[in-house]
């Protein structure tokens, strides 16, 4: 008799994970069209910049944020480029969680449900996860894809661990960061060295 009372409670408990995710998604979407200027000019306050910008390019999938060339940017004119990958990379984890919330709570039902194909199906894709779930993951928060964001809709939904997730996340978004960077590092300071800028 407790089981499925625990178990209605965990089902509710996803899907209110799921609803806060989307929610949170959307709020972003709509901070980042309400507040253009502002998103736009993260990119003085430096380090503290690179993070907010990034967290919100890694919660808002509907709307494209310019974090990418902020963290650019940034890496050709800040003192400690390496501090800009890492608070970017950082961002961006945090970002990324409500599309992980999100796919979480939607997978709630395949989750809780017993029997038929489907089910089946959500516990095969549920092993293969746990077994390349984890190096799929890592590759595609590592480089600039549109990719990551299905893979981490689909990492929630199959219940993969959240502290799992934000580790693997963390590490891949953190070389993302750095290469972009770094890459602002060479690209642009370079530029400006030969345009006489004193950097």
């Amino acid at each position: 008799m407790a089981e499925p009372k625990a178990k209605k409670l965990s089902t509710r408990a996803a899907y209110l994970l799921g609803i806060i995710g989307v929610i949170a998604t959307l709020l972003m979407a709509m901070a980042v069209i309400y507040f253009w200027e502002w998103v736009r000019a993260l990119e003085g306050y430096g380090y503290l910049g690179a993070f907010l910008i990034s967290i919100l390019g890694g919660a808002t999938i509907i709307i494209p944020v310019p974090m990418l060339a902020v963290v650019f940017a940034l890496g050709g004119v800040m003192k400690y480029t390496w501090l800009v990958g890492l608070a970017s990379g950082l961002g961006e984890t945090f970002g990324a969680l409500t599309i992980y919330m999100t796919g979480y709570g939607g997978g709630a039902a395949l989750y809780y449900s017993k029997g038929g194909k489907l089910h089946a199906l959500y516990e095969r894709l549920m092993r293969l996860m746990e077994e390349k779930g984890s190096l799929a993951l890592f590759l595609l928060a590592s480089v600039i894809n549109p990719f990551f964001y299905p893979a981490a809709l689909t990492a929630g939904a199959l219940r993969f661990g959240v502290k799992k997730y934000f580790i693997i996340t963390w590490l891949g978004k953190t070389i993302k960061g750095m290469t972009v960077a770094y890459a602002g590092y060479w690209g642009l300071r370079g530029l400006l060295r030969m345009l006489g800028a004193p950097i």
